[in-house]
């Protein structure tokens, strides 16, 4: 709703001058058009196609395109806590646009961290150059599917994609599938991550690449529906790639980068969380207005009862834990991050992912049964929290696993 605090305090939390730019801008956005379109694009499963054009007509496609390029050249964190403002009015367009907003915080900001050869870094410049000028000029959506099924994701770099690559002259020939490929039939580019094939050697996730595939190429298809729990506008069904020919100019990364960033700056698997945490403040907010009579159609208050008042202080304790945990990680976010930060930001994946979840529970409860209306937001916040603990690369469980192996192991420690 319109009239909302920040979700982080410019002062209290020391914003920049573009982070509290961003975090307005994205919230009086998602405030007033996102929200009010966020029920209808639930029940219809359907792509959130309006808000894009909105997203266009803001520049926010452009948010982590470098100034250099023409884009607002977020940071990290900037751009974080801008998508959590999305994610506080409509998941599914948070969710979606982090897929698109991947192609250039990868290639970007990111990139220009890691470790490349002056000649490949040169090839970089030119290719990411005409992928941003798409973006920013021409108003083109990219997705980021990666999701190929299987307990072990490829995704993070443990093991290689099954979707493969196979050089020919001017390019590659690309063949797999991804699941859950959000944006599925609404994005003009998808960045497809995959292995490059070599003759007569095993796949190795070294030689992983990540391309910009054209939509319109021959050879892709979406297959099958789109009805799930939740989430229901990132309309993430299976895309196929059946021999489909990618230009070498459409790399997104050069081959083998993408490995490099996976093991050294893990901290770019954790921007599937700010659509989470926009979502847990989600919750607290509808929680304390609808029982201060404050939501529109909601006109008696309900917050007399001590147990309301009760459930309604715990709430306010697990999203302040739950935000102080995330900004801390979000702020210190960098290459080859140190043994405690890889335990803190692990930490806050799973602390976001189901806290927004537990969030979501809680309100139920204290709210009450017609607070679960389909024409109030409070049944859609916790259905699309419910599936953060499923994101991958880091489900839940992943991430327990992790953090459990990480406290009682040392670098190259095994049992006898």
């Amino acid at each position: 709703m319109s009239g909302d605090l920040p979700i982080f305090d410019p002062g209290s939390f020391a914003l920049t001058t573009q982070e509290i730019a961003l975090t307005t801008r994205t919230r009086e956005l998602a405030a007033g058009s996102f929200a009010a379109r966020a029920a209808t694009i639930d029940r219809d499963a359907r792509f959130p196609t309006e808000n894009y054009q909105d997203l266009r007509a803001a520049g926010l496609l452009g948010i982590c395109v470098p100034l250099e390029y023409g884009g607002l050249g977020a940071t990290y964190r900037a751009y974080c806590l801008a998508a959590a403002e999305i994610g506080r009015y409509c998941g599914a367009t948070a969710l979606t646009f982090n897929m698109h907003v991947c192609s250039c915080l990868w290639s970007g900001v990111l990139a220009d961290g890691l470790d490349m050869p002056e000649a490949v870094r040169a090839g970089h410049e030119s290719r990411r150059r005409k992928h941003y000028a798409r973006i920013v000029n021409d108003g083109k959506i990219y997705s980021q599917p990666f999701s190929e099924g299987g307990a072990i994701t490829a995704a993070a770099g443990t093991v290689p994609f099954a979707t493969t690559a196979r050089r020919v002259d001017g390019g590659w020939r690309v063949t797999g599938k991804k699941i859950f490929a959000s944006l599925s039939g609404h994005a003009d580019y998808y960045g497809i991550l995959c292995t490059e094939i070599e003759e007569g050697e095993s796949l190795s996730r070294r030689r992983s690449l990540y391309l910009a595939v054209p939509a319109a190429a021959e050879g892709v298809k979406v297959v099958g529906d789109w009805d799930p729990l939740g989430m229901r506008g990132t309309i993430s069904r299976t895309a196929i790639f059946d021999d489909v020919f990618v230009a070498d100019d459409e790399a997104i990364m050069p081959p083998g980068i993408y490995h490099q960033a996976a093991a050294r700056w893990p901290h770019m698997f954790l921007t599937l969380t700010p659509t989470y945490m926009g979502l847990a403040q989600a919750a607290y907010d509808f929680t304390v207005k609808y029982l201060r009579g404050e939501w529109p159609g909601v006109t008696d208050k309900r917050r007399g009862m001590a147990v309301k008042q009760h459930n309604v202080a715990h709430m306010h304790l697990l999203l302040e834990q739950t935000k102080a945990l995330w900004f801390q990680v979000i702020s210190e976010a960098r290459i080859d991050p140190s043994r405690e930060q890889l335990l803190r930001l692990y930490g806050a994946q799973y602390t976001v992912m189901e806290n927004a979840n537990g969030l979501a529970q809680r309100a139920i409860r204290t709210c009450g049964g017609q607070s679960m209306l389909k024409s109030l937001p409070l049944e859609r916040l916790y259905r699309d929290s419910r599936c953060g603990a499923l994101m991958l690369p880091w489900t839940a469980d992943i991430c327990i696993e992790r953090i459990g192996h990480l406290a009682l192991y040392r670098a190259g420690e095994a049992d006898e």
